[in-house]
């Protein structure tokens, strides 16, 4: 079929085929590609013409390395698959994508060796920056002796030496545990992912403190670690609710530990609130469509993400400013499934 338009190559068209098409030198045709330095505009007509004929596509991470320049930034998160991550990195990405950056996400699935793994890609592709909820200071302290900006989110572990956007997780489990202790409760779970990272450790310390205030004793066997997944959660929940001193009460950590939490008590017949009251950390969409819905701390994700990418934004800008931690707000949202413990 004839056509007005430069023939195809059989390859992906590269400046060089653009140059020929056009009928100028290579270097005309960067110029006139770039908009950077000279070009009669009859000519660059003529090779912008020959590009989009062509289907040329500018090679950017070439183009970026000849300006000492990157404008794409590494994402790395723990689990993809908790709504919170994914919302978490759709702020990232929505704020990175305004600004002009591209993002390259990782999910290390709660491993040390993904997580080091992938802060080393980053490095190999001279990443602009990289925003983590690091499972230690390790992927950190390598990325900052790289001289990569980092922006720790959701959890903590540098705040001397990078910046964090975080929510005051004690004091908001603290008001959780308020909560139930004020319906009545002494027998008060809590169903954990872990106890030794910052958030972990933090809502412990907040559930703690709510009880000492009280004069209730923390009981180590109400203080159940249950894993990442929802089937792990269910098992423990399962165990924890079958004995004959069950908990009146559980606070879920996270949604997906609360996920199971409600699984298991359907699985024993228990009913909530009436059996067990439940509250989770982090709302998700399933919590209020189910009756009674899911009492659960709010925490905007997708502003924790965002913000994170303002604060890597000001670092790669004013790389020797001081530190600066961001604590951003969280609220709970009462819905029905906390009352009084049942009267035996």
């Amino acid at each position: 079929m004839a056509g007005s338009g430069a023939a195809l190559p059989a390859h992906r068209a590269t400046l060089k085929d653009v140059a020929r098409a056009a009928g100028v030198s290579q270097s005309t045709t960067s110029r006139a590609m770039s908009g950077e330095g000279y070009v009669a505009e009859a000519v660059r007509v003529r090779v912008l013409a020959a590009a989009d004929d062509l289907g040329y596509v500018p090679h950017a991470m070439a183009r970026n390395l000849r300006k000492q320049v990157n404008r794409s930034i590494g994402v790395l998160v723990s689990n993809l698959r908790n709504t919170f991550y994914a919302d978490l990195a759709a702020g990232i990405a929505g704020r990175a994508r305004s600004q002009g950056y591209t993002m390259m996400l990782v999910d290390d699935e709660g491993l040390t060796d993904v997580e080091l793994g992938a802060a080393e890609a980053f490095v190999a592709t001279r990443a602009a920056g990289v925003i983590v909820t690091p499972l230690s200071a390790v992927v950190s302290a390598y990325l900052l002796k790289q001289n990569i900006p980092v922006v720790e989110v959701d959890r903590q572990f540098s705040a001397d030496r990078c910046d964090g956007v975080i929510i005051d997780n004690a004091d908001i489990a603290k008001r959780v545990t308020d909560h139930l202790l004020d319906l009545g409760h002494t027998r008060i779970a809590l169903l954990i992912d872990e106890t030794n990272r910052t958030t972990g450790a933090e809502r412990f310390a907040g559930y703690r403190r709510s009880l000492e205030e009280s004069g209730i004793p923390a009981d180590p066997a109400l203080i159940v670690s249950a894993g990442w997944g929802v089937d792990d959660a269910r098992r423990a929940s399962v165990n924890m609710l079958a004995r004959r001193d069950h908990p009146t009460a559980v606070f879920a950590a996270n949604n997906v530990l609360a996920e199971g939490v409600w699984r298991a008590a359907a699985d024993l017949g228990l009913r909530i609130p009436e059996d067990l009251s439940l509250v989770s950390f982090d709302d998700a969409q399933w919590m209020s469509m189910v009756t009674p819905g899911i009492t659960a701390v709010a925490q905007d994700a997708v502003a924790l993400g965002s913000t994170a990418m303002d604060r890597l934004l000001e670092r790669i800008e004013h790389p020797n400013a001081d530190p600066v931690t961001v604590v951003l707000g969280s609220q709970i949202r009462p819905r029905g499934s906390t009352a009084g413990p049942r009267q035996l």
